[in-house]
């Protein structure tokens, strides 16, 4: 009788287990999730920092938040004071006396203002009409509105973004026509023809290899605005890439030139310099470049063309040239008079070399013809000087077990460097502080002190920072700085109260080794408002492997990633693993994958999750799902693939699955050359037969960054393998999802919830995108 009940009594349990579980989802449970995304969370956040906009004098304004009544404020450092920027009930009654509509003090419509002369009266944009108001009335006004913003460590006037490029002294604006470039006076609006021999596919300043695209000429501007340098971008023998859109009726064909790896001619860069007032065109005696840059797959950088400088008296050109595995950097000079080019010095690498992440971190500098150059040649990205006539090294400039991730600021005239370091905080390498050093090496100091993250502004005379810095997990808070560090008062400290008061949880910082077993590697983790430690909950492992980037992004505080607290909401428990050869560390840590994308850095996940199920006991590790977009859609499948006994549920959303279909620039930087490197091993199509699990496919049909044949051909293997999957497809949609979105993420909740959490959705449930949070956590 006692062994029946024993053997009786899993069953039992099982049943009871069951009888718990619902049978189903409901719309309920749905809006309860999205309560956790941003939309509705944001509310409940107040004195949420200050985005400041610099003033001439160091005052600076910000809008406070809806929750904070929105109203313009104005600080000035110097006294320490705040007040309103003007009276808003008054605007208000001005404005709508006016413009013959009705406006309150708190319906103004406008979110950027600023002073004139006087210091006193604020301009607006008002339903596409300028304004002044003085204190008592609102008249029109048409005075050339400056910005401060960019007074402190700017990097002269760059071109690319637009349909033209404004000159330095705002007289004129360049721009391209029929393949050539023409100059427009701004003051006659008379048109100057540049170049003329410039043809389809051979174009200058163009803007369209590859998947990146544009109507605006790259060029850089000298600093008298009398040249630009350019280039005449040779396409004509480069591969043809098509899509066509879905309508009734015969479909539109789209064609442009997309270079995939491997191919033998990619877009090929002739560099020139053009004299802008007596138009002439000065071809640099150099052999055309591959279109590279020192920073990324595209040769635009945060400011316009990277890797080109002007020098102070535009006589002399500097500019780097990359070759196409990203093995070799030649630093050049020309001469802007005749087109004579001599090198500098250059860097040979084994892998590929970067000069930075989000912007080119190297720069010339004309007073003292120096060049400040970035490299990690001793395994960590740091700066080095250099004599710009003899190409001979000076000295390294800053060192350590840490990297100089963005170059904020350079000072020649006091010598000194404003970077942002990452790596200085033992808790987290991806902690970002704002840092000085001198360019001989010393006086190395942290001027952003406090644990966390730090993104700062400086005012424009740098006499002031304002720091604002938080954790994943810790509130922002935004203080006042000298530029020698010294907190001079807290601004503001941002409140989440009324977002803890709902059983808002924040997300979990944590590091778990990587698939090596030694290496360290770190991620979040949100779980449910609801968490009973003593449940199981399956697990869903949303990644992005870079190399570029990564799964976490940005380590400051958010209060939700995208619907990670969402899912998390619906009984999930939710990971992001910054794995190994992503950026950001050591240069032995981003090239660990070096050769073979398909790494994807899934053995750090497998491993990161199941050392997570040690720690916490609720993690259900035997039901593990994964989903990403992009190159997180690669990984992905590749994850269903490669270790179908771990991940049992995935969603890849466009995926470079075969990286012989995507662009030839990201696959030969972070891959090698193809004949140097398996792609054919790597491609997912490949090892689609491995596939046990659930496996939602996704991508735009017009998709113009990754393109769709990416994942045709995943589905083409499956359906030779024998393997059920489920296949999305947005007709009408690029890379993104567009109007789509809302509907995508309602697919990818259905998705968990039916095959990871074994329990049915609400049927063809509608987005709302996001109501305000419950005051109480729920089921």
């Amino acid at each position: 009788m006692n062994k029946f009940l024993l053997s009786a009594l899993p069953f039992a349990l099982a049943l009871t287990a069951q009888a718990q579980a619902p049978a189903a989802y409901t719309a309920k449970d749905y809006e309860r999730a999205e309560t956790q995304l941003t939309s509705a969370l944001s509310p409940l956040v107040t004195r949420g920092g200050i985005r400041p906009n610099w003033m001439p004098d160091d005052r600076f304004w910000y809008k406070a938040s809806p929750a904070e009544g929105g109203q313009f404020m104005v600080y000035n450092p110097a006294k320490g004071s705040k007040a309103l920027a003007f009276d808003h009930a008054k605007l208000a009654a001005a404005l709508s006396a006016t413009a013959g509509k009705s406006y309150t003090a708190t319906t103004l419509p406008f979110t950027t203002i600023s002073f004139a002369a006087d210091k006193k009266s604020v301009i607006f944009t008002a339903d596409g009409k300028q304004y002044k108001f003085d204190g008592s009335a609102v008249t029109p006004d048409s005075t050339p509105i400056e910005s401060a913003a960019g007074a402190f460590g700017g990097r002269g006037r760059r071109g690319g973004f637009g349909a033209g490029s404004t000159s330095p002294d705002k007289k004129k604006v360049v721009f391209i026509k029929d393949y050539n470039l023409w100059v427009r006076d701004v003051a006659t609006n008379k048109e100057t023809q540049l170049t003329t021999d410039g043809v389809k596919d051979n174009g200058y300043g163009t803007d369209n290899a590859g998947w990146a695209q544009g109507p605006g000429p790259i060029l850089v501007w000298s600093p008298d605005s009398k040249k630009i340098a350019t280039f005449q971008q040779d396409e004509r023998q480069v591969n043809d890439f098509y899509m066509v859109n879905t309508s009734v009726g015969a479909p539109k064909l789209y064609q442009w030139k997309y270079p995939f790896p491997g191919d033998k001619v990619i877009p090929m860069l002739s560099r020139v310099i053009i004299n802008v007032d007596e138009p002439k065109v000065i071809r640099l005696k150099c052999d055309a470049d591959p279109h590279r840059s020192t920073l990324s797959d595209d040769i635009k950088g945060g400011e316009g063309w990277a890797d080109v400088y002007w020098s102070d008296d535009a006589t002399k050109l500097v500019f780097a040239s990359t070759n196409r595995d990203h093995k070799e950097e030649k630093v050049r000079m020309a001469d802007a008079a005749t087109g004579d080019v001599r090198e500098i010095f250059q860097e040979t690498v084994k892998t590929q070399f970067e000069s930075g992440w989000g912007d080119v971190n190297w720069r010339y500098l004309s007073k003292s013809n120096e060049i400040l150059w970035f490299s990690e040649r001793d395994n960590w990205g740091h700066l080095y000087l250099y004599d710009a006539t003899t190409g001979k090294l000076k000295n390294q400039i800053d060192k350590g077990e840490w990297v100089n991730s963005n170059v904020v600021k350079v000072d020649e005239k006091a010598r000194v460097i404003y970077l942002t370091a990452m790596g200085l905080q033992k808790e987290n390498p991806y902690f970002a502080q704002l840092c000085k050093v001198n360019f001989d090496g010393k006086g190395f100091t942290v001027l952003t002190p406090g644990a966390g993250t730090h993104s700062t502004s400086f005012s424009p005379s740098g006499n002031y920072i304002i720091d604002t810095y938080s954790k994943p997990d810790v509130a922002p808070v935004t203080v006042l700085r000298d530029m020698k560090g010294k907190q001079l008062l807290e601004l503001e400290k941002t409140d989440i109260s009324k977002l803890t008061a709902t059983g808002w949880k924040p997300v979990i910082p944590f590091s778990t080794k990587a698939a090596d077993g030694k290496t360290d590697v770190y991620g979040l983790m949100w779980v449910p408002r609801n968490l009973d430690p003593n449940k199981k909950y399956p697990v869903i492992d949303y990644i992005y492997p870079g190399p570029q980037g990564g799964s976490v992004g940005s380590w400051s505080f958010s209060i939700a990633k995208g619907d990670c607290n969402a899912l998390a909401e619906l009984g999930f428990v939710v990971v992001a693993i910054e794995g190994t050869s992503n950026p950001y560390r050591s240069k032995s840590f981003h090239d660990m994958s070096y050769g073979n994308m398909a790494d994807n850095t899934l053995g750090d996940q497998v491993a990161g999750i199941k050392e997570l199920a040690t720690r916490y006991p609720y993690i259900d590790v035997n039901k593990v799902g994964i989903w990403g977009h992009s190159g997180g859609g690669f990984a992905t499948a590749g994850a269903m693939f490669r270790f179908p006994d771990f991940f049992k549920v995935g969603i890849a959303e466009s995926g470079n699955h075969e990286n012989l279909n995507y662009e030839d620039n990201w696959g030969e930087r972070y891959n090698g050359l193809v004949t140097n490197s398996d792609y054919a091993a790597q491609a997912n199509q490949s090892i689609a037969k491995n596939l046990k699990g659930k496996l939602m496919l996704v991508h735009g049909l017009l998709d113009n960054n990754v393109p769709m044949q990416n994942t045709m051909l995943v589905v083409e293997a499956l359906e030779r393998a024998n393997k059920s999957f489920d296949l999305v497809v947005f007709p009408n949609s690029a890379h993104g999802f567009g109007e789509h979105s809302a509907y995508m993420m309602r697919r990818r909740w259905d998705y968990f919830v039916k095959h990871l959490k074994g329990i049915e959705p609400p049927l063809d449930y509608k987005m709302t995108g996001g109501r305000p949070a419950q005051p109480t956590a729920a089921q």
